[in-house]
């Protein structure tokens, strides 16, 4: 099924690209804050989550961004490859820096994302498929916040159990 099957050229807007960009920001500015209270130990603790602990999780998700944004507004690409995103970068603080840095970029990006850019494709080659994909802007978007809402639930059920509290996370009571 194609984007427009689904009608996501409906719901992908450029208001809803700048809200998930809010969202985003705000939420990493959560995860961080309860995350920087844990100890160093604590965060890189293996939990079970697929990336591991607190940290490689808060890893995988800047390279996520990082690679799509690649794609969608001409970012470097991260300076590692997928398997190895955990290790992305390996002091907190600089971790840190780097995704306040970032969020700033994604919504500087989301107020410049137009509904003729949504209704483009996007032709890019994936490292990770080892293939060229194509898909419409309009998915790839909305698998861009999904991703990170995804990874964010599981670096947020890890610094819970940590003992640490986000606050609210539901994007209505957020933004």
């Amino acid at each position: 099924m194609t984007a427009s099957q689904h009608g996501s050229e409906v719901l992908v807007t450029p208001a809803f690209v700048r809200t998930m960009a809010a969202y985003n920001a705000e939420m990493n500015r959560r995860l961080y804050g309860a995350a920087e209270r844990l100890p160093d130990g604590a965060r890189r603790l293996a939990r079970g989550a697929f990336w591991s602990s607190i940290h490689g999780t808060l890893c995988h998700l800047l390279w996520g961004d990082q690679m799509w944004m690649s794609r969608f507004d001409g970012w470097p690409k991260p300076t590692v490859i997928q398997k190895d995103s955990a290790t992305l970068i390996a002091d907190f603080d600089e971790l840190r820096r780097a995704r306040i840095a970032a969020d700033d970029k994604i919504s500087n990006w989301a107020e410049r994302v137009t509904p003729q850019w949504l209704g483009e494709e996007l032709v890019w080659f994936s490292a990770s498929t080892n293939r060229e994909l194509r898909q419409p802007r309009t998915l790839l978007v909305t698998h861009f916040f999904n991703h990170q809402t995804h990874h964010r639930g599981q670096a947020h059920a890890m610094i819970t159990a940590a003992g640490e509290k986000t606050g609210d996370t539901d994007l209505f009571l957020v933004i």
